[in-house]
């Protein structure tokens, strides 16, 4: 069952040839990427908005529902981790290199340029819609989209004892055709879903390490370096995958989270403390108020391509990256509940982002309005640089950086290592352990993939991907939320029938009961008579 089979070489063929391309035509790849761009932001872009919103809602109903009391296991089986380490093991697959790098990044551009031109640009107004539109864009709706495909595998895989392929969540929808040319080609599109999604965030975190180590050791900043911190970080990763699941990410998630957790303590305790709570407070209240306008907002009459560039690509990098993501979430979830599922996956992350975006964007726009930062030029001549140029107006400036630094890396060797155990799953028939060599193998295809992105235009490169790559496996993922709810209300629908058999029972019995002390009163009643 470890073999490999028709997925893995279909995958591994597509993903090949676009690496060659990259390779060898950079600049054809990266032209051919923006047309099928431009094409899919302005015929579909209102899909992502409508879709994201609406697996919110989804996952919502599912666990404040009846459906929410089901198990992701066997009835009263125990969860396989405790909370806190799965909690630090979804977050550090998450988004993890996202906050590390959007953390200062986002809030600083909304504030130089903001959205949908709402406000004056470096301005109080603009410097609160930063902070309300960067809470959105790391809130609920980017985290629904793990959770509906790490909720419909866990369900397959630990509730009904099959595979953990992406697949599998559509037999309830397509039946016995999973196992055949249907099931083949939706495991493929997961996979390279999958590759690409990780892809951009191996960019990302790249890209910031490159910045960290300018600050911190004056290194250049550009491709050539990039792509030798990428060959590093290869190596870590490639080596931490050969170890097993609870002794690998496990351990390197831990420290990812305590790690994280100290520098935002200190950073919130030596910044500007006052301002980064009432500017968390007003946030909180500006995303709660905005929300539904937010989640649907589009620019015809403008011709405005802001919410392309900035929703549209945070929920098609969720979506892309969903397939990994979920179904490593699903992979720790043994034995949770459907609603304990729900409100781990899309409630606590939410507030370790809000809290997150708090104290560095609050931080970053405090020390710009009123101690002239001038943060907002530096995040405009190089995005990457803004959190490190943060950390210069605090103490200990040299040592926060460079346990920054460790921090991306940590962050970026967790979601590569935990994305090679997703890959093998999907490419040996679903098995929770994959062989080494195919991890290995994925590991070394993740890497080519996200080296021939920041050839072919770092950044955009990154970002353009991920909204092409993102669109066909959004449409699956409709299917699969369908599928996973036919499923539920099949099972309801039995616990139903077996709770209404077994109160049949139980009537009969008393029923019977009270027919047998009937005839036992009749039978005294007699005697007595006869006496």
């Amino acid at each position: 069952m470890n073999r490999p089979g028709w997925v893995f070489y279909v995958s591994v063929a597509l993903l090949s040839a676009f690496v060659v391309l990259g390779i060898f035509w950079p600049e054809q790849l990266a032209g051919g990427s923006e047309q099928a761009l431009a094409f899919t932001t302005s015929h579909f872009g209102w899909l992502y908005l409508f879709v994201t919103t609406g697996f919110l809602v989804f996952c919502i109903a599912l666990g404040a529902g009846r459906s929410g009391n089901i198990r992701l296991g066997a009835d009263g089986e125990a969860p396989e981790f405790s909370y806190p380490t799965w909690l630090g093991m979804i977050f550090s697959a998450g988004m993890g290199v996202g906050l590390v790098f959007w953390g200062v990044a986002e809030p600083m551009t909304h504030y130089v340029n903001p959205p949908l031109g709402m406000a004056e640009g470096r301005s109080a107004e603009s410097a609160e819609l930063a902070m309300q539109y960067s809470l959105f864009h790391w809130g609920f709706h980017q985290w629904a989209n793990f959770a509906v495909v790490g909720l419909a595998i866990a369900y397959v895989r630990f509730r009904q004892q099959r595979p953990g392929l992406i697949s599998e969540t559509f037999r309830a929808s397509l039946g016995d055709r999973v196992d055949g040319g249907w099931g083949h080609a939706i495991n493929v599109l997961a996979v390279v879903s999958t590759v690409f999604g990780v892809a951009t965030t191996l960019g990302l975190g790249v890209i910031q390490i490159n910045s960290g180590m300018g600050s911190v050791f004056g290194m250049a900043f550009g491709t050539t370096p990039q792509l030798a911190i990428l060959a590093g970080v290869a190596i870590v990763f490639l080596l931490c995958s050969l170890a097993p699941l609870e002794s690998g990410v496990r351990y390197v998630s831990d420290a990812n989270m305590l790690l994280a957790a100290a520098v935002l303590v200190f950073v919130f305790f030596a910044g500007p403390t006052d301002f980064i709570t009432a500017a968390m407070t007003n946030a909180i209240g500006d995303y709660f108020s905005n929300m539904i306008g937010m989640s649907l907002v589009m620019s015809p009459y403008t011709g405005e391509d802001w919410v392309a560039r900035w929703t549209i690509f945070y929920w098609a990098w969720g979506l892309s990256w969903a397939p990994f993501v979920g179904s490593f979430i699903a992979r720790i979830s043994r034995g949770r509940t459907i609603r304990e599922f729900v409100v781990g996956v899309i409630g606590m992350p939410v507030l370790l982002s809000t809290l997150w975006f708090a104290t560095f964007g609050g931080s970053s726009l405090y020390f710009e309005l009123f101690e002239g930062a001038a943060l907002g030029d530096a995040v405009t001549r190089e995005m990457s640089s803004a959190l490190f140029q943060m950390l210069e107006f605090l103490p200990a400036v040299g040592w926060i950086s460079a346990l920054v630094l460790v921090l991306i890396v940590l962050f970026v060797i967790t979601s590569a290592n935990s994305a090679t155990f997703v890959l093998g799953m999907f490419t040996s028939r679903g098995v929770l352990s994959p062989s080494r060599p195919m991890r290995l193998t994925w590991g070394v295809i993740q890497v080519l993939v996200a080296g021939v992105l920041l050839l072919s235009g770092g950044l955009t490169a990154l970002q353009t991907i991920s909204i092409v790559a993102a669109f066909p496996f959004m449409v699956l993922m409709v299917f699969m939320a369908a599928s996973l709810l036919k499923s539920l209300r099949n099972e309801q629908r039995q616990m139903e029938l077996h709770e209404a058999l077994m109160r049949e029972r139980i009537q009969r019995l008393l029923d019977d009961n009270e027919r047998k002390s009937s005839l036992v009163d009749a039978d005294d009643g007699a005697a007595d008579e006869r006496s």
